[in-house]
């Protein structure tokens, strides 16, 4: 397998077509993982819509992968791209089970961050995260996102306005 980057157990790479019954399977075993702070395409057309939204020019997406089996571990987006004097966009992810809790997301997601600012040309990425999702709340912490803020009823999730914390972190000085 061909990884955009590595470290450890884990690579990250784009997501495919063909990745599809495989990303599928992972998504609806992990539904009450997920619960209620996001859905993750759970069925082929919510899949291949994902496939079309991060091959948009403001998007990006990405599977964190175990390298030893291949499998899918779990995956990150990066929506709302923008250029310029910005350069900064919104990241979202999620891990797969079995894989959740094994570090393989935050490794993931350390590796997306790092291409995002590296090879995309990002400055900075934000994260919302629902104030009760400590898993993600920890992931953030430790990949070094600082909380900037809090936004009551940001964003429609599983049928509800749901409040969110405002992470953000920025690509490193250059030496």
């Amino acid at each position: 397998m061909r990884y955009l980057r590595t470290a450890g157990a884990v690579g990250i790479r784009r997501p495919r077509p063909a990745d599809e019954a495989e990303f599928v399977a992972a998504a609806r075993r992990s539904r009450d993982l997920h619960h209620p702070w996001l859905t993750a395409p759970g069925d082929p057309a919510a899949y291949a819509a994902w496939l079309r939204k991060i091959r948009r020019r403001d998007s990006a997406g990405y599977l964190f992968c175990d390298r030893a089996s291949g499998e899918i571990a779990g995956y990150a987006s990066i929506s709302g791209i923008v250029l310029g004097a910005l350069r900064g966009g919104y990241l979202g992810y999620a891990a797969f089970r079995p894989y959740a809790g094994t570090g393989h997301a935050s490794t993931g997601v350390g590796l997306v961050v790092a291409h995002a600012f590296e090879v995309v040309g990002l400055h900075r990425l934000e994260a919302n995260i629902q104030p009760g999702n400590e898993p993600s709340r920890r992931l953030a912490r430790k990949l070094g996102f600082r909380l900037e803020g809090f936004s009551p009823d940001y964003l429609f999730i599983d049928g509800a306005w749901r409040d969110h914390e405002r992470w953000a972190v920025t690509a490193p000085a250059a030496d």
